[in-house]
């Protein structure tokens, strides 16, 4: 379950608990609302820690220092043996 499902029963739960006033014979919807609540946010607090430590910290590249190459043209002449 993610944290999306997490969210919904945190919602579910808060709809059960503060915006019904059903009564049904041996349930009571408070205590399963708060129930519900309560398992998201132990839910939330779960995936929160993982994705926390999923996460990678790369440390800053060290930058690549190419050595100047001198090419020397012989072109046969300036070398000595065009001569």
């Amino acid at each position: 379950m993610g944290l999306g499902g997490c969210i919904i029963l945190i919602a579910a739960g808060a709809i059960l608990t503060f915006a019904t006033d059903w009564h049904m014979e041996g349930v009571n919807l408070d205590l399963v609302g708060i129930i519900l609540m309560i398992v998201g946010l132990i839910g939330v607090s779960t995936f929160s820690g993982i994705a926390r430590r999923r996460r990678v910290v790369v440390p800053p590249a060290t930058p690549v220092v190419e050595e100047e190459r001198h090419h020397h043209h012989r072109d046969g002449y300036s070398d000595g043996y065009g001569v």
